[in-house]
């Protein structure tokens, strides 16, 4: 995907999702949330080693603008979800740590859909998301783009769930 609002109405077009190479590592480990926002998603670090340790079945990505990096998001591809055994697969958003100083600009709803993009491509109908519960947490956000809570949860994180036409 390489275009997502700027603002409401105005077409960006230098948006686009790229693999984390070793040229661009060390600005993914150095990418930092707002510190209030810590406590809502893992380091990039932690996602690192979470997409090594799941090798296909996590697509770890940085969003970049021209040139300048603004976030990093990882989906979850086909995973195993709920109790062992059960035949429940599901793919979605697993991270989204958008830059403190790139906050505010479209950047995190341009990744949404970018993965939302990417799981239709590979004909996944249903894109899941989870979120830290609170006022501070992204659920709002998430719930802006269309997800609606599923009444389950992952951990103590809230799980939403979002229809892919």
């Amino acid at each position: 995907m390489s275009n997502a609002p700027d603002t409401p109405g105005a077409p960006r077009t230098a948006l686009r999702l790229e693999q984390v190479t070793p040229a661009t590592v060390d600005a993914a480990l150095d990418l930092r949330v707002h510190p209030h926002q810590e406590r809502n998603v893992a380091p990039v670090v932690r996602s690192l080693a979470e997409a090594y340790a799941f090798g296909e079945a996590a697509w770890p990505r940085l969003i970049l603008d021209g040139e300048r990096l603004v976030g990093f998001l990882m989906a979850f591809l086909d995973i195993p979800w709920g109790e062992e055994g059960d035949g429940d697969r599901r793919s979605g958003l697993w991270r989204l740590n958008i830059s403190a100083d790139a906050q505010g600009e479209g950047y995190g709803r341009f990744a949404v859909l970018a993965v939302a993009d990417e799981l239709r491509r590979r004909g996944v109908r249903r894109m899941y998301v989870t979120w830290e519960p609170g006022d501070d947490g992204p659920g709002a956000f998430y719930r802006r783009l269309g997800f609606r809570t599923t009444g389950e949860t992952s951990g103590r994180q809230v799980v939403g769930v979002l229809d892919l036409p």
